[in-house]
């Protein structure tokens, strides 16, 4: 059964200290690719260093709404350079929240610019989106068609705002948060993207299924972390939400991030 982790960020410094083991066990795992998203420009680097490194490993770049006050003047002429030099990769992870203390303005703006590279380069986009589902749509409509589509990750919204973000050519992605107990949106969401457009993911470091119970967990500041390994639990998860078998799912969303990475006709 082969696994494809649509988003993670393993060059976090909580898991790149161990990453050859993380590496192993991932794979040990089923998990052949995964898409490694870079946040700010501090770890544009490591995400060259893990592309260069292991196989199936798909780059991205980006500035996470989390990180831009820190921005450099010169971070998109670095953004765009990087991705020049990189054929392959995307852009993210990129995004608007409305959950954390912010600049709206500067906010959008950063995103938009994003956005907008990412359409003159034709590369795939990964975004990041809390509590902002109907502004995010209308900036998606501001900006215009991206060619080679966008990856929701960690999707959290109703089954309408999917089949919205659908139609603009979002592929919708579902982390471990739909292993919560408490997560009431998680099935009817899931089970309203199309076929041809649902992925899964990790998100790690962070967002450790509720149903993991491994006393091997790497843990950082008493807090246990997540690994690309565990996308094993979302899979079940998200196939018990479908409906659908295990390796039904595994094989669909495996496709998916295919297609969506462009490494399939």
């Amino acid at each position: 059964m082969r696994l494809f982790d649509a988003h993670n960020h393993v060059q976090d410094d909580r898991l790149f200290p161990s990453i050859r083991d993380v590496m192993d066990r991932a794979r040990d795992a089923g998990v052949e690719e995964m898409g490694v998203k870079g946040c700010c420009e501090a770890d544009w680097p490591r995400i060259i260093e893990l592309s260069n490194s292991y196989a199936g490993v798909h780059a991205a770049f980006g500035l996470h709404p989390w990180f831009i006050a820190g921005r450099s003047p010169l971070w998109l002429e670095t953004l765009e350079g990087l991705l020049l030099s990189h054929p392959q990769a995307g852009v993210g992870e990129i995004g608007i929240d409305h959950a954390i203390e912010r600049d709206d303005a500067d906010q959008e703006r950063v995103f938009l610019d994003q956005l907008d590279l990412a359409r003159k380069l034709k590369r795939p986009v990964s975004i990041h989106c809390r509590r902002a589902w109907g502004r995010l749509i209308e900036l998606l409509d501001q900006i215009g068609d991206l060619p080679r589509g966008m990856l929701i990750h960690c999707f959290g919204g109703s089954p309408e705002t999917a089949l919205e973000l659908v139609r603009r050519g979002a592929y919708i992605s579902f982390s471990g948060s739909i292993t919560r107990p408490n997560n009431r949106k998680a099935g009817p969401a899931i089970r309203a993207v199309p076929e041809d457009r649902i992925l899964i993911e990790t998100d790690a470091p962070d967002i450790l299924p509720c149903t993991v119970d491994d006393s091997s967990c790497l843990v950082h500041e008493g807090q246990r972390l997540n690994e690309p390994r565990y996308l094993l639990a979302v899979l079940e998860r998200a196939a018990a939400l479908r409906g659908v078998s295990r390796t039904g799912m595994a094989e669909l969303t495996f496709r998916n991030a295919k297609h969506f990475f462009q490494m399939l006709a």
